[in-house]
């Protein structure tokens, strides 16, 4: 026999110290499933929130300690640990601890789906059982959420395409079961996690039919091995390439909520628990805008004059519908969604410019957006009426006068959706659109459509802030007192956006300095 082993058969070399994060986060999600499993109900709660909590701040200072150090592609080809990655790797693990703490309320609420203050009943009482009960204490959702994370992780530095399917599929199901977790309004939320469920396996179908034409053209699914083949094909298979690329970029733009692959996107955020529904529109943007920036850079970007024209409809359509809808909307939740399928719009013009600063504007962007959506989410879970959410925007009039702060920090949240100075907004789309209106005609075009619906969506935003300040409140409708880690995820998800606002330059150079591709 050989002394040395066939090339299929040997070892696959793994640098653990930059995939460490990954490797904690499924650890943590593992022993959170047997927390479900044994620990008394009573504690279960309290337990999940330190523990996910500690695992996703262990994997961020992994991260930034020693992965940074381990920069490398590994596992085989089938991950590239590169400056994009450990940023946007970093910027998840930072959104989902936010996320978390916003989630540390007790599902259910005094009839909705979020926020009965922690501490408003006795472990082991009467009380808190009739809670786990009535659907208080979900407490599944923790490691839900780490699950969810593992696959974001995965999907922005995956270097192939099974990797980055892999990382879909991961990221996907455990948010079609935490969309269904509103109990209390259960028959909305379950209908919403059907719907989000049966479109994403769509798009799962068309990723997986484009990544098989592209397997074909290349004869590998490894990014750089595309790349590779559309720099060198002599053309006999390029029948294969065009109809790849568009069918793979449609299961990513779906994922963040890219018209015409929207109509997932408002009712699902309407659906679902509100504090998962911030989590959900911060980190799966983040993770699936990480994969098109691999995907467009690294993998197809050589062709990209065969499909960006394309691609720059899709962003203009996303844009000009997603400002649009916004205008018509009465709840608080679909609002925010199509105003999230207008901001996918303005990031994909950013995606288009295709350069190194494009990249950085890209990542800064992510990170601000999500900062911002996350503590506007949990603003919108404390708001109640009756018991009941208070979502529709009638039940919003005149809450400046009687919860002056609840009401402030929200209207400066949503003067940073809208871009206005001195907000992470402003200073994130100028990051994005600057290296589009460099790159030529179509950036220009998409810049000046992106600036238009921008002062669409400033009016849906500043009409609301109208209706919080200079109309007479409505009756019974009060904010409810966030406990201390749903405080501390608000102030974090605020500072974020006044810090990327007023003192950017940090941050930006942070992302401009990560934003290169490992090949």
């Amino acid at each position: 026999m050989p002394s040395v082993m066939p090339a299929e058969f040997q070892a696959v070399s793994i640098d653990y110290l930059a995939v460490a994060p990954m490797f904690l986060v499924v650890a943590g999600a593992l022993v959170g499933v047997l927390v479900e499993a044994f620990a008394p109900r009573a504690k279960r709660h309290a337990i999940q929130v330190w523990l996910t909590t500690g695992v996703l701040v262990a994997a961020l200072v992994v991260l930034a300690v020693w992965s940074r150090d381990h920069m490398s592609i590994t596992l085989g080809g089938s991950v590239a640990i590169d400056g994009v990655s450990l940023f946007l790797q970093g910027a998840l693990l930072l959104l989902a601890t936010i996320g978390v703490l916003v989630m540390a309320e007790r599902f259910g609420g005094t009839g909705s789906d979020a926020f009965t203050p922690m501490g408003a009943s006795t472990p082991g009482s009467p009380q808190e059982d009739a809670a786990t009960r009535a659907g208080y204490a979900t407490s599944e959702v923790f490691p839900l959420t780490l699950f969810a994370v593992l696959g974001m992780m995965v999907f922005v530095s995956a270097n192939d395409l099974i990797t980055l399917f892999v990382g879909l599929e991961v990221l996907s199901l455990p948010l079609y079961v935490m969309t269904g977790l509103a109990r209390r309004r259960r028959l909305l939320s379950q209908e919403a996690a059907l719907k989000y469920f049966l479109l994403g396996a769509f798009s799962s179908a068309f990723f997986l039919f484009g990544a098989a034409l592209l397997f074909g053209y290349a004869g590998s699914s490894d990014l750089a091995a595309i790349a590779t083949a559309i720099r060198t094909n002599s053309g006999d298979l390029d029948g294969l390439l065009l109809p790849g690329v568009v069918l793979v970029l449609v299961g990513l733009l779906f994922k963040v909520g890219a018209v015409p692959f929207h109509s997932w996107t408002p009712d699902a955020y309407q659906g679902a628990p509100t504090p998962v529904t911030g989590f959900m529109a911060a980190c799966t943007k983040l993770a699936a805008f990480g994969a098109i920036l691999r995907l467009t850079y690294v993998g197809v970007g050589a062709n990209r004059w065969d499909w960006q024209i394309g691609v720059v409809v899709i962003a203009i359509l996303t844009m000009v519908v997603g400002a649009v809808l916004s205008v018509t909307q009465t709840d608080v939740k679909r609002l925010l969604a199509y105003s999230s399928v207008a901001h996918a719009g303005f990031i994909l013009v950013g995606v288009l410019a295709f350069s190194q600063s494009a990249i950085g504007g890209v990542m800064f962007y992510l990170l601000a957006y999500g900062a911002t959506t996350i503590a506007a989410f949990a603003i919108v879970a404390m708001v109640r009426q009756d018991g009941s959410e208070a979502s529709h925007l009638s039940q919003w009039a005149g809450l400046g006068r009687n919860h002056p702060v609840v009401a402030g920090v929200f209207a400066f949240l949503l003067l940073a959706f809208a871009g206005i100075p001195l907000t992470s907004g402003f200073t994130a789309k100028f990051a994005a659109f600057a290296p589009a209106v460099e790159s030529g005609t179509s950036g220009v075009v998409m810049v000046v459509v992106g600036v238009l619906a921008s002062a669409v969506t400033a009016f849906v935003y500043v009409r609301l802030i109208v209706l919080m300040y200079f109309t007479e409140p409505a009756e019974g409708v009060v904010a409810l007192q966030p406990s201390v880690p749903s405080t501390i995820g608000i102030t974090l998800g605020v500072a974020i956006t006044v810090v990327a606002g007023v003192a950017p330059a940090v941050v930006l150079q942070l992302a401009n300095n990560a934003s290169q591709f490992l090949l």
